[in-house]
């Protein structure tokens, strides 16, 4: 499946960012029914960090100019705008710079291929005998609904179930070869004429969670499966979401609820959250500030890199600001 060729893209999101909806999906936007008192405290949640709200943004410092677009990883045909609008900025690229260009996503394959342990248990316990009975039970019921056998569940690696999680049950079947806006820029790129290059190496997701306690991977099991019911909702205020230019909000939203969670108290959640947004999204954004500055210095840049990556006191447009470069929001139809 494509979805593996994703795999940095969603891991950097990964209980935040889910698939796109099917024609047979039918979720409503979570937000448009939420309490008024709940949806400010959200918003507000949102709004305390840096450029929090806005998916494109053009960055400067004297003759290096870089053009960023966050990007929603999934189809989409709001999708198709948004590209006419920024294939000039493409055209006018020396390079692409992407989370996972054709040859890290190449190497991601093959990898996987030589060493299926990276997303399967080929020794040690299963999930069946690490998860408490009833998560377990849960597990194996969502699981069963996207079409995977609770044999081949138990057989998983706890993280790559997370993602699996991520997606509704009615959008499964359009996993076969997702492209979202990542896979369209560099399909224009290429058409175009102009290099694509990735922003990090292609084994990237799996440092990452080699990083990780097996608590913390099973914890993201239990975070994930507590929106299951709502996982239609939950798709399609995402994807709203996301092209309102407010993507933080579902970071926070995310937050939010699992305070609710059984046995969590405000402290644990917090203190998870901001573990899992360095993990998964501060480190990465580190490092892929010194490709940005290198590669826009030899002319003009163009990246387009998960939406949830822009805000923040580690983010992209932050970490950049602070590296002297001018940012400045552009405007998609």
């Amino acid at each position: 499946m494509k979805l593996l060729a994703r795999l940095p893209a969603i891991a950097a999101a990964l209980c935040f960012l889910a698939s796109p909806l099917a024609a047979e999906c039918a979720g409503e936007n979570l937000f448009a029914q939420m309490p008024a008192e709940k949806l400010a405290r959200i918003e507000a949640a949102a709004d305390a960090v840096p450029f929090p709200r806005g998916n494109a943004w053009r960055a400067t410092k004297g003759n290096q100019v870089i053009t960023i677009m966050g990007t929603y990883h999934f189809d989409d045909p709001r999708h198709a705008s948004n590209l006419k609008a920024l294939t000039p900025d493409i055209a006018a690229a020396t390079m692409v710079l992407v989370e996972a260009g054709p040859d890290e996503e190449k190497a991601l394959m093959d990898l996987i291929a030589k060493d299926p342990s990276k997303i399967m248990i080929m020794e040690g316990p299963t999930l069946l005998e690490r998860l408490p009975p009833e998560v377990w039970e849960d597990l194996s019921a969502a699981l069963t609904l996207r079409g995977i056998p609770g044999f081949m569940a138990a057989k998983m690696q706890p993280w790559y179930v997370a993602v699996l999680l991520s997606v509704p049950p009615c959008a499964m079947d359009k996993l076969q070869d997702p492209k979202g806006l990542d896979g369209l820029v560099i399909d224009k790129a290429l058409e175009l004429g102009v290099p694509v290059r990735g922003l990090e190496p292609f084994d990237t997701v799996f440092r990452i969670f080699d990083s990780m306690s097996a608590e913390e991977t099973l914890a993201m099991i239990e975070t994930t499966l507590a929106v299951e019911d709502r996982a239609e909702d939950y798709s399609a205020t995402l994807a709203d979401s996301y092209f309102a230019g407010t993507s933080r909000m579902i970071w926070e939203y995310m937050r939010e609820e699992s305070y609710a969670l059984p046995g969590y108290t405000r402290e644990r959640v917090d203190a998870e959250f901001a573990k899992m947004e360095e993990t998964l999204i501060a480190e990465r954004n580190r490092a892929w500030i010194p490709v940005l500055d290198i590669t826009s210095a030899r002319g003009p840049v163009f990246a387009a890199f998960g939406a949830l990556h822009l805000s923040g006191n580690d983010g992209v447009l932050a970490l950049l600001q602070d590296e002297g470069f001018d940012i400045k929001p552009l405007t998609l139809p």
